[in-house]
């Protein structure tokens, strides 16, 4: 089911799963007219799909096969990098944190992150200091 898929794909993305979330986040990115908080809603409890259009915007935000999050399974269009690009541009060690980031609950995401912002503002200070 689309709206299950849909779900899914925001909280693997980070984000907490309601209407209010999807509604700012999908306009945010979206150049066309605003979407409704209902028609949103509608997405979420699978009384709708969105347009093609609109899908491939999801698709983009959430880091997701457009053909996956429509259908299911695997699809052959993606919006997302290739993966050769991704394994020549990133380390072992960056590939493993990616994907044990990816396995933490929502909450636990949002500590490491906040962590990551303070080492990357510390170390960006110090940066600047010694130049």
């Amino acid at each position: 089911m689309f709206a299950e898929r849909l779900k899914n794909a925001m909280k693997t993305a980070g984000y907490d799963v309601r209407s209010s979330v999807l509604e700012r986040e999908f306009n945010l990115r979206y150049w066309g007219k605003p979407i409704t908080y209902q028609a949103v809603r509608r997405w979420l409890r699978g009384d709708s799909i969105p347009s093609q259009e609109k899908l491939q915007v999801l698709a983009h935000w959430l880091a997701i096969d457009p053909h996956q999050l429509r259908y299911g399974g695997g699809g052959q269009a993606s919006v997302k990098e290739p993966s050769a690009v991704w394994d020549t541009s990133s380390s072992n060690e960056e590939r493993r944190l990616l994907a044990l980031y990816r396995r933490l609950p929502l909450e636990q995401r949002k500590v490491v992150l906040e962590v990551m912002d303070t080492f990357a503002k510390a170390y960006s200070k110090a940066d600047s200091s010694n130049k």
